[in-house]
C-alpha cells in the first residue's frame, strides 16, 4: 500500500514502507473536525473564530506539502518556503482575535537585552509566518535516523501540551497516533516520511502560536535550531553537507557539520544510542522550557 524504500542505516538495506506520517495527518484532522462539530472550541474561540479548524487546516497544510516532496523531491532552496502557506490560517486567526479583542493576543515579545519589542501589525504577518517556517524546516531538518524524526518532535510536543493549559485537549488524539507512529518508526518498521515531518512541524509552530506558548517552543527546539545552524553554515560558507557512515554496525563521521555528525565525530554509535542521545537533549530543553513558561513568560 505505502511505497518502500531502503532502510539506510541497517546491513543489508532492507525496504520499508515510508509516507505513514499522512495517518497522523488524516487523524488529527478528523480529531479536530469532529471537536468543532460539538462546539468545543466555542470554550477556546473569541470573535467566531475557530482554532480547532485553523489547527486542522495547518496540519493539512503541512501533509500536503510533505506528500508533494515525498512525490517531487522538491529542492530546499523551494521546499524552504512552502510553509508560508500553512500561515495564512493562523495570521487570519490571530488578527480576527486582536480585532475583537487586542488584549487577548500578545503582540509584546521579550528578548534578550533588547527589552520588550511590540510587533503590532507587523506580529500578524511578518512575526507568524518567520516561526511557521523556521519552525517546519529546522525539524524536518533532524531526521534520517529511525525514530528520530519522530520520538524528538513527540518529546517538544508533550512539552507544549504541559505549559499550554486547557488547549492540550486539541491534541490529545494526535499525540496519541504520533506515539504509535514513534514505537514502530524507532523498531525501524515505519518511516513517516516528508509527510509527517512536514505536518508534526507545522503542528508545533501552529499549537505554540494558538497556545500563546511561543518562548517554550523556541527553547525547546534548540538542539534543533544547532543542528540546523550547523548544516547552513557549513553549507553556505563551504559548500560541505553533512554526511554520516556507516560500518554495518555503527554510526562514525571524520567531520562536524550537524548534531549527528558532532555526536558520532570519530566515536562510532550504534543508530539507537545517537536518537537516544538526541531525544535526551531535546527532553533537557523541553525540560527547561516547561519550567520557563510557567514562571517567567
Amino acid at each position: 500500500m505505502f511505497p518502500k524504500v531502503p532502510d539506510q542505516h541497517k546491513p543489508g538495506k532492507p525496504l520499508v514502507p515510508t509516507g505513514l506520517g499522512v495517518i497522523y495527518v488524516v487523524a488529527s484532522a478528523a480529531y479536530l473536525f469532529f471537536l468543532h462539530a460539538f462546539e468545543f472550541d466555542v470554550k477556546l474561540s473569541h470573535g467566531n473564530v475557530s482554532p480547532t479548524l485553523t489547527l486542522a487546516v495547518c496540519i493539512l497544510f503541512g501533509g500536503f506539502m510533505g506528500l508533494l516532496d515525498d512525490w517531487m523531491d522538491l529542492r530546499w532552496r523551494y521546499k524552504a518556503f512552502f510553509p508560508l502557506v500553512a500561515a495564512v490560517p493562523l495570521m487570519a486567526l490571530t488578527y480576527r482575535i486582536y480585532v475583537v479583542d487586542a488584549t487577548l493576543i500578545r503582540t509584546r515579545i521579550t528578548l534578550p537585552l533588547l527589552g520588550t519589542i511590540d510587533f503590532r501589525v507587523y506580529y500578524f504577518f511578518v512575526l507568524i509566518p518567520l516561526i511557521v517556517m523556521v519552525v517546519t524546516n529546522t525539524v524536518n531538518q533532524l531526521g534520517g535516523l529511525n525514530g528520530l524524526e519522530t520520538v524528538c518532535p513527540a518529546i517538544v510536543l508533550i512539552g507544549l501540551m504541559a505549559a499550554s493549559g486547557r488547549n492540550a485537549v486539541l491534541l490529545t488524539l494526535p499525540l496519541a497516533v504520533w506515539l504509535v507512529l514513534a514505537f514502530f518508526n524507532f523498531q525501524g518498521k515505519i518511516f513517516v516520511g516528508n509527510t509527517g515531518s512536514f505536518a508534526i512541524g507545522i503542528t508545533l509552530a501552529s499549537f505554540a502560536i494558538i497556545s500563546d506558548v511561543k518562548w517554550c517552543l523556541l527553547i525547546s527546539l534548540i538542539p534543533y535550531i544547532i543542528n540546523s545552524s550547523m548544516i547552513l553554515l557549513n553549507y553556505f560558507f563551504f559548500r560541505a553537507k553533512a554526511n554520516v557512515s556507516f560500518d554495518g554496525k555503527r554510526l562514525f563521521s571524520d567531520h562536524r557539520r550537524s548534531l549527528i555528525t558532532l555526536i558520532t565525530y570519530r566515536r562510532p554509535l550504534t543508530e539507537r544510542q545517537v536518537v537516544t542521545t538526541i531525544a535526551f537533549l531535546v527532553a533537557v530543553s523541553t525540560f527547561v522550557a516547561i519550567v520557563a513558561q510557567l514562571f517567567w513568560f
